[in-house]
């Protein structure tokens, strides 16, 4: 397992522009419910077939694109999974700049860079709005 021993979000904190890359990556293998349990995968799905690791580089700033709008956050885990009807589903663990973690698929996101100004500013605002609650 690379870099599975350890919390993801070990500091139990959120992030900002400038520190997003610290966070640990889930990489290597496919999560168990042990990992989620033990904090070290955001999610793992018992009930598909195939399970495989994307290879991409992790960590990576996204825009994920949810009912509420846009919303910045960081992939630390990528897995595909084929689903009972047979589809492939590329899922993302992701960590919210407040810390959170929520689960994405790859077609609701933007890979961006962390000099994209749409993310920076999404990651400011979730910070703010962070403080004043």
């Amino acid at each position: 397992m690379t870099q599975g021993d350890e919390p993801i979000d070990e500091d139990g904190g959120g992030y900002d522009v400038d520190d997003w890359s610290r966070l640990k990556a889930f990489a290597g293998v496919v999560a168990t419910l042990d990992d989620v349990q033990a904090r070290r995968a955001v999610f793992a799905l018992g009930d598909t077939e195939e399970p495989r690791v994307i290879d991409m580089e992790l960590p990576q700033p996204v825009i994920w694109w949810e009912d509420d709008g846009e919303q910045a956050a960081v992939i630390v885990q990528a897995e595909a999974h084929v689903g009972s009807d047979g589809e492939v589903m590329e899922v993302l663990g992701l960590i919210l700049p407040d810390g959170g973690g929520a689960v994405a698929l790859m077609d609701d996101v933007d890979l961006v860079d962390d000099t994209d100004p749409t993310w920076r500013d999404l990651v400011a605002n979730a910070i703010d709005a962070g403080e004043d609650d």
